[in-house]
């Protein structure tokens, strides 16, 4: 079943890869049900020389609105992340594991569906064809379903978080939170304790690269 679904996307992959092409691709993919209620794909953005790529799960109800991967709150609550951690956005690249927003509708708003497996994460090509066309050093996976596409293996974020693995290209795959979950936090200082985890945890990104780029 999970080989059939990946092969039907397949099928939408372009022969001569790049990030225009796969683009466009994303676009026009029909490989999973997911982009027939989706606005649009939502691909990914940023430096195409970037040494860090972030791997999100899915775009939001503001992302499906815009096109842009992580510019709801979730998203401004990473850029502060990144700034504290002198991470620039500009110099990343950023992306969703999923292309497209899955959700139901309560009352006025679109609430985000998650009862979804990694085959679906799969089918949407651009993930990681677009890394290996950036080949950066470290990949950061904003969550579950992040890390299972990118790792290709169930990640029990609770036990892998704040933890660098190897990646298929060479590359350094590290493992955190997504940042909506801090929004799932009831009080306020569990909300500023979780934010401070996820800065602590881009400096060490930052040191990293430093570290390879010294090496």
């Amino acid at each position: 079943m999970v080989t059939k679904e990946k092969l039907s996307a397949e099928q939408f992959l372009p022969k001569r890869r790049t990030l225009e092409s796969l683009r466009a691709a994303a676009r026009s993919c029909k490989g999973c049900d997911l982009y027939k209620n989706a606005t649009q794909t939502v691909f990914g953005e940023g430096a195409k020389d970037a040494n860090l790529v972030l791997v999100g799960e899915q775009p939001g109800d503001m992302e499906d609105r815009q096109g842009h991967p992580l510019v709801g709150p979730a998203g401004r609550m990473l850029d502060k992340a990144l700034g504290e951690a002198r991470l620039p956005r500009e110099d990343v690249y950023i992306t969703n594991a999923v292309k497209h927003f899955r959700w139901i509708q309560r009352g006025k708003r679109r609430l985000h569906q998650k009862r979804w497996t990694v085959r679906l994460s799969l089918a949407s090509p651009g993930c990681r064809p677009s890394s290996k066309i950036i080949q950066p050093k470290v990949i950061v996976c904003l969550g579950a379903t992040a890390a299972q596409s990118v790792l290709g293996r169930p990640v029990p974020i609770a036990r892998e978080r704040g933890k660098f693995f190897a990646g298929q290209n060479g590359e350094a795959v590290f493992v955190t939170i997504h940042p909506s979950s801090i929004f799932r936090r009831r009080e306020k200082a569990e909300r500023e304790e979780e934010f401070r985890h996820l800065v602590s945890e881009m400096k060490v990104v930052q040191r990293k690269l430093r570290g390879m780029a010294a090496a």
